[in-house]
């Protein structure tokens, strides 16, 4: 099959182009499921084994790719309240 996937585009050079492309794309798509699945704290996994997954993330790490100024801090009262409901 690789021999002729390279014997089309040896004949037909107008795909070149286009292979190029889709396979960039391919490789970036790849790369952002890498990087979500990895980086991001938000992504979970593994269900069963953290019923709250929302209690483990850091509220002042961004969760987003790319954030302007945006600044979080904690409200005291909902952190009492959170300590004594555990």
């Amino acid at each position: 099959m690789n021999t002729n996937f390279f014997h089309i585009l040896k004949t037909k050079k107008e795909l070149i182009p286009l292979a190029g492309i889709v396979s960039c794309a391919a490789v970036g798509a790849f790369s952002f499921c890498v990087y979500s699945l990895f980086g991001k704290s938000d992504v979970i996994i593994n269900k069963s084994g953290n019923p709250e997954p929302w209690e483990t993330i850091d509220p002042t790490k961004p969760q987003k790719l790319l954030t302007i100024h945006q600044k979080w801090k904690p409200i005291e009262e909902l952190e009492n309240v959170k300590k004594m409901t555990k």
